[in-house]
């Protein structure tokens, strides 16, 4: 019984998938799709949310344990990259109707993409990494391109894939260097064989950052991010919120399993004191050129991109942390995950629901009064970028708070990582001002076509349950970060 438990969000979903292709052959309103698809992830959610919370008790058979890691962490993750597929599918189910792309292939490649999502945020072992890495790009590498008839969405489809391709083939060779060095594929066997001395230095310190970069293409953290603001603002924007939050979050996921358990201090000083210094120098190219680069973007859509490149950022900070502090550091992680996933679905939420089949929102003359004509989207759109930006009480300013705490916690140069992070925010509250700005205190040139909001009770559902997770994590995040604590201890104990 343990053992169904363990895996029920994963066969959940493989199942609602495998009936939503047979479904769209009969249905007229694949509109339906977008509620089924919502229903799976959210019951995917829960039974993950539950493992995260109690665990799951009784034995494990190695077969499973030898590949999936089955552990509160895991399902933490699993319950993360659920909500924001769910929300992303409530998010189709009006976007594309309205522009007239209404297809059930999109509802289908987010619930195998959230499938691999989930396998890689609990691999335990390096085989079953590539497998869940390379299933959740493939179904996104596809969603990129759903725009068939846009030469810029098939540009960057074509330039995540190859890049995406060379980031795959990276990893594998960092992979095959750490087996070649350890002698295992399963990361407690790699652990195992570093901490004994067993292990090959050189050979590990060749793969370990060939890993990596696979894993930072991933989360877009600089320089690693060029493939971020083109295939943001040519996908579909439902297709472009699923990218910056499931794949970003599933990413960072098996990124702090790697770092903290097989390459952690506590394992060998002689292979782990260098990547923390590679952390943080990639959080802080990340997140300066991430809001740096926001500033001057004129569409609203690339300066969401490159202000997920910036919350990139933010995390690697937290992910450096763990070198010093521990269960601190990642349970801020898994915090700031959480509220980012919602938050970032209020922001791209809103500009679906800003546009209509007349005018789809995507610049900043776009959405300029929109926030007096139509007060839901302009409240909505608001809440969304204030919790980007850290403004309390938003989930947004405790994710940031607890990750540049673990920073000031961890000490020594680490403080002044936490220093550089709250001026980059800072720097970054300009264009998110700059939104709200538009949205109230600018008015639509003279026969510029004006965008009308969409009148779907999909999108506004999305936006509801996002401002009630952005608000609710915000007010009361005390709950949220002991699960999150539980997590990490698990992890890490």
């Amino acid at each position: 019984m343990s053992t169904v438990m363990a895996v029920s969000p994963f066969l959940l979903l493989v199942a609602a998938g495998l009936a939503i292709m047979l479904l769209d052959a009969f249905v007229h309103e694949r509109a339906e799709l977008a509620f089924v698809t919502a229903v799976s992830l959210f019951g995917a959610a829960a039974l993950a949310g539950a493992g995260a919370i109690f665990g799951v008790h009784g034995p494990l058979p190695s077969a499973l344990t030898s590949y999936l890691a089955i552990d509160r962490f895991s399902f933490f993750f699993q319950s993360v990259i659920c909500l924001g597929g769910a929300m992303t599918a409530l998010l189709a189910g009006g976007y594309l109707p309205e522009h007239r792309l209404d297809r059930g292939e999109l509802y289908v490649l987010i619930l195998f993409s959230s499938v691999g999502a989930m396998v890689l945020a609990s691999a335990a072992n390096l085989i079953t990494l590539f497998i869940g890495i390379e299933t959740m790009a493939l179904g996104v590498y596809a969603m990129a391109g759903f725009r068939r008839t846009s030469p810029r969405a098939l540009e960057g489809a074509i330039k995540y894939f190859l890049l995406g391709s060379f980031a795959a083939a990276v990893l594998l060779f960092g992979s095959a260097m750490l087996y070649g060095a350890t002698g295992s594929l399963d990361f407690a066997g790699i652990t195992e064989s570093i901490r004994s001395g067993r292990a090959d230095v050189v050979m590990t310190a060749i793969g370990l950052p060939l890993l990596l970069i696979g894993l930072v293409f991933e989360v877009s953290a600089v320089p690693f991010h060029q493939w971020t603001p083109d295939v943001y603002e040519g996908s579909v924007t439902p297709a472009t919120t699923y990218m910056s939050i499931a794949v970003k979050t599933a990413a960072f996921a098996i990124l702090v399993r790697v770092l903290a358990v097989s390459f952690g201090d506590s394992v060998s000083a002689s292979v782990s004191t260098g990547w923390p210094a590679v952390i943080v120098a990639l959080s802080i190219l990340t997140m300066l050129y991430g809001n740096f680069t926001a500033i001057v973007q004129s569409n609203v859509k690339r300066m969401l991109a490159y202000s997920s490149i910036a919350h990139a950022g933010y995390v690697l900070v937290g992910v450096a942390a763990i070198s010093r502090v521990g269960e601190l550091a990642v349970s801020a992680t898994l915090y700031y995950l959480l509220a980012y996933t919602f938050s970032n679905v209020l922001a791209f939420g809103s500009l679906i629901w800003a546009g209509s089949r007349g005018k789809e929102a995507v610049s900043y003359d776009d959405i300029a009064g929109l926030g007096r004509r139509h007060p839901g989207v302009g409240l909505a759109f608001s809440v969304g970028v204030l919790s980007l930006l850290g403004f309390p009480p938003t989930a947004g300013f405790f994710g940031k708070y607890y990750v540049f705490n673990a920073a000031v916690q961890a000490g020594g140069g680490f403080v002044y990582l936490a220093v550089l992070g709250v001026l980059a925010s800072a720097v970054g509250a300009y264009y998110y001002l700059k939104v709200i700005v538009y949205l109230y205190m600018r008015e639509p040139e003279e026969d510029a076509p004006v965008a009308v909001p969409m009148r779907s009770g999909y999108v506004v559902a999305a936006l509801l349950i996002a401002a009630f997770g952005v608000i609710e994590f915000g007010i009361f995040p005390g709950h949220y970060l002991e699960v999150a604590l539980s997590a990490a201890h698990q992890l890490l104990g």
